[in-house]
């Protein structure tokens, strides 16, 4: 994995003063006690534009419905601490709260390679829900969260699919190689079998990035992020492929100051965080439609479907593999391929082919 030097993230344009301040007291507790508000401080893995749709709203819903009893100040990637180091910051109460994939957080959990974009684990944005609550997932995020001191597990739930978006068109595997993209750290270690060189650097910096030629791509979002992100006026080509059809992200607490919010307000926060999950589902699954066939600024292009097999066909032994890592990892693998098995079976319209 390529990794571009992360700038020191208070000088960069387009961080503003509140973050500056908010970085400023970061060592400063959350505040609790009797009579006084309850004010957390959360982090998202989304920059500003995105977050706008991907964690705001329900972050606003939930101040707005604590009625002054508890407040949560909403920071966006990599304001106050890069996202590489947020689980770290969240277990030692340094941030209270985060919204992210447990991949890119660098969970020390075996289910981390989970989260994010496990390749071909998905079809759809809907499996990532049924598989957790009616496939086991639930529990076996509990129970993997559950040895880790200082961190609750909250809730997870799915973003959109995995596209290239990239300067030059891809339009066979060999198009891939050498081709510097910003992904996630397991996708990104899938994707080297084809020749993919992964990079990672900090949300702000991916735009400049292509357009200095630093990067050549990016695998980390669908065209509804691309055109919302401003990511489409960069690049010029968006690969229908895709190596998995819903990102898995979660919502996660320091467990000391998550066991001090009363239940009532932990009952509201479980709400918000389904009402994002649920915005979710529509944004993204309308958004990609339209924009592939309205969207004015990327061409699409596409591999063959018997060439694109066989990164289908490499995935299943990627999965293979990440069972060796532990109990709980062949678990979870056990678990994709029956419900991959019997979506199949279900035939039209739980999957086509």
């Amino acid at each position: 994995m390529m990794t571009l030097k992360r700038r020191d993230f208070l000088k960069k344009a387009g961080v503003g003063a509140a973050a500056a301040a908010g970085a400023a007291t970061l060592a400063a507790p959350a505040v609790h006690g009797a009579n006084k508000t309850i004010k957390w401080r959360m982090q998202t893995y989304a920059g500003p534009a995105l977050a706008e749709h991907v964690i705001k709203p329900a972050i606003d819903a939930f101040n707005k419905a604590a009625n002054g009893e508890m407040e949560i100040e909403l920071y966006f990637a990599d304001q106050l601490v890069p996202t590489g180091e947020l689980f770290r910051a969240m277990q030692n109460g340094t941030i209270d709260a985060v919204q992210s994939d447990d991949d890119s957080i660098a969970a020390p959990v075996d289910v981390s390679v989970f989260g994010g974009y496990f390749p071909f684990a998905c079809r759809y944005s809907l499996d990532v829900p049924v598989l957790f609550n009616q496939y086991g997932l639930n529990e076996i995020w509990e129970e993997a969260y559950g040895e880790i001191e200082g961190v609750k597990w909250l809730s997870a739930g799915a973003w959109d699919p995995c596209h290239f978006a990239t300067v030059d068109p891809i339009n066979s595997l060999e198009d891939l190689k050498g081709k510097r993209v910003f992904t996630f750290p397991t996708a990104g270690r899938f994707l080297t079998r084809f020749g993919v060189v992964p990079v990672t650097l900090p949300w702000e910096d991916i735009e400049v990035a292509m357009q200095t030629g630093e990067l050549d791509g990016i695998a980390w979002s669908g065209i509804t992020e691309d055109y919302t992100v401003g990511w489409a006026d960069v690049t010029n080509y968006f690969l229908t492929n895709n190596i998995s059809g819903a990102w898995c992200g979660s919502f996660f607490a320091n467990e000391d100051r998550w066991n001090e919010v009363p239940e009532h307000l932990k009952t509201l926060f479980k709400l918000c965080m389904d009402s994002s999950h649920y915005y979710r589902q529509h944004w993204y699954w309308g958004g990609e439609a339209q924009l592939r066939t309205q969207g004015t600024k990327m061409k699409l292009t596409s591999i063959p479907d018997e060439e694109w097999k066989t990164v289908e066909d490499e995935a299943m032994k990627f999965w293979d593999e990440i069972a060796e890592q532990s109990d709980r990892s062949a678990r979870v693998v056990k678990i994709l391929k029956e419900y991959q098995a019997t979506m199949a079976k279900a035939g039209k319209p739980y999957r086509y082919s």
